[in-house]
């Protein structure tokens, strides 16, 4: 790893970028400490709070009956082509696109592009 590379997280580590966030929306005085702003102890309680993460390679449109007619070994084709970057959702809401990537012997995603929410 060079020097430039952060390690990733560890289990029930908080990941470098959320600590940063904290730290800037934790400001000073009595606000934080107090829990009544937007400090590290309010931001801690969605910590553990479980997501869904989806990864989607790209999409298909078929009639019932083409899809009833698949079999093993039956090629769908996406609208995506290869190379193309792919959609990452969190609980249905697309928050990034990145790149496919093998892990050992898993699929991994590296975020290429954050998306920004519109609210």
């Amino acid at each position: 790893m060079s020097e430039h590379e952060e390690a990733p997280p560890q289990e029930n580590e908080t990941p470098p970028a959320v600590q940063e966030t904290a730290a800037a929306e934790a400001g000073s005085g009595e606000e934080a400490e107090n829990g009544s702003g937007t400090g590290p102890r309010r931001l801690t309680a969605v910590y553990d709070v479980p997501v869904q993460i989806s990864a989607v390679l790209g999409r298909a449109s078929m009639p019932v009956g083409q899809l009833l007619r698949l079999g093993r070994g039956a090629v769908v084709e996406l609208d995506r082509k290869v190379g193309e970057p792919v959609d990452v959702y969190v609980n249905n809401r697309l928050i990034a696109r990145g790149e496919v990537m093998i892990v050992d012997d898993h699929l991994g995603i590296t975020m290429t592009e954050i998306i920004k929410s519109e609210q």
